[in-house]
């Protein structure tokens, strides 16, 4: 008798992210999008005869390596000036946005993968997943040779 006031998931409406573009989102939505992996805090290089972006394993100074999380995101630029806010517009600019990228997911009409906190409900499941940086990276404060930290694996 009770099971009859249980909301069906097709009851249900579709989650935000489904039913708007990146523009029409609010703050709460679109900083939500977010899932945490850190791949876009990580420094790259770019070949300048090719003008390809090389992503390298040295994160942001600012970066807390461990939560994947920018430790002063609302005074990130006051910090780090070249730090790129995104914006609905920048997501399409911005070929280096990994290909996992909620922002960059949305913007091409694609839906956000199983271990997106949106989708799973749990934000360590971007890291069960392998797809953040936890564990894979060095700050830039302790090392400023990126040539040499070149990886393939952002992409």
């Amino acid at each position: 008798m009770f099971g009859l006031f249980r909301k069906k998931k097709r009851d249900l409406p579709p989650p935000f992210w489904k039913t708007k573009g990146l523009a029409e989102m609010s703050k709460g939505e679109w900083e939500s999008l977010c899932d945490g992996c850190g791949r876009c805090c990580l420094n790259k290089l770019e070949n300048e005869a090719t003008r390809e972006i090389l992503y390298t394993d040295v994160a942001c100074r600012l970066l807390d390596t461990d939560s994947c999380r920018c430790s002063s995101y609302e005074d990130r630029k006051r910090f780090v000036p070249e730090c790129q806010i995104l914006t609905p517009r920048m997501v399409k600019k911005l070929g280096w946005l990994p290909s996992t990228c909620a922002y960059r997911l949305i913007s091409e009409g694609q839906d956000l993968y199983w271990w997106h906190p949106l989708v799973s409900g749990d934000a360590e499941t971007v890291h069960y997943a392998g797809i953040s940086v936890r564990g894979r990276v060095v700050s830039e404060r302790d090392t400023d040779d990126l040539e040499n930290h070149v990886v393939g694996w952002p992409k």
